[in-house]
């Protein structure tokens, strides 16, 4: 039985307050990254392709595949990855959550422990389509410091091999912050065009708790930021 949700500290009267309209900046390439060209894509997909298992392609999901998979699926299952967590250490997005006054540090696989989320098993029909439209949606530069590759999940109907994107460790962003503190204080501020990190948590939170999946870490992630939020001195104090 799932669990209920609990009520978050941050809420959405957090996520106005910090909320702000920025315009696409474009590709924002860091020193040792190139952006991905068509052929980039076309090479990961062919390979994607060429490994898949037997029994068909599932995707696995930890953050913002949750609440916003895009890609159409026929089935989905909650999912345990082995071997794996879910650990803001992806940095610095100065794009899409973040820009270059106030960066973001993104959700990624980080190895180690284990991560509940969700599967998806992509269509039959349609698959290369619908694997391009994955790969462009989490790869903007390369070399990818988070690449795609296949990982064990263990649902409630067994064991599959599931594609996912995971962070390698020996990429240049690969971030590593021991203090909840310092990082709720980054992604307090952090904004870019698809909106702030603060929304971005809330969101991973937010469908996390309807799932009845209790992430720890992110638990106490969100009150942190909403601390932060609050010190500014034109929050509303009534609030």
């Amino acid at each position: 039985m799932a669990k209920a949700p609990r009520q978050m500290r941050l809420t959405e009267t957090h996520l106005r307050h910090v909320a702000r309209e920025i315009a696409d900046p474009g590709p924002q390439l860091i020193e040792g990254f190139r952006t991905a060209t068509d052929a980039d894509y076309a090479r990961d997909v062919e390979a994607i392709l060429a490994s898949r298992p037997d029994d068909g392609i599932w995707l696995f999901g930890y953050g913002s595949l949750i609440w916003n998979p895009e890609t159409a699926y026929t089935e989905k299952r909650p999912a345990t990855a082995l071997g794996w967590h879910r650990r803001f250490c992806l940095g610095w997005d100065y794009r899409y959550r973040g820009c270059r006054e106030t960066p973001g540090v993104m959700l990624a696989l980080d190895r180690g422990g284990q991560c509940r989320g969700m599967a998806y098993r992509l269509p039959d029909d349609g698959l290369e389509a619908e694997l391009h439209k994955l790969i462009r949606r989490e790869v903007s530069m390369v070399p990818s410091a988070f690449p795609w590759r296949w990982i064990d999940v263990v649902t409630e109907e067994g064991r599959v091999r599931a594609l996912t994107f995971a962070m390698n460790r020996k990429s240049g962003r690969y971030i590593v912050c021991e203090d909840d503190a310092a990082l709720a204080a980054i992604l307090a501020k952090a904004c870019g065009f698809r909106g702030s990190m603060a929304d971005y948590v809330f969101n991973t939170v937010s469908h996390l708790e309807q799932l009845g999946i209790r992430d720890r870490n992110l638990w106490r992630l969100q009150s942190l930021i909403a601390d932060e939020i609050e010190r500014r001195p034109d929050f509303p104090k009534s609030v």
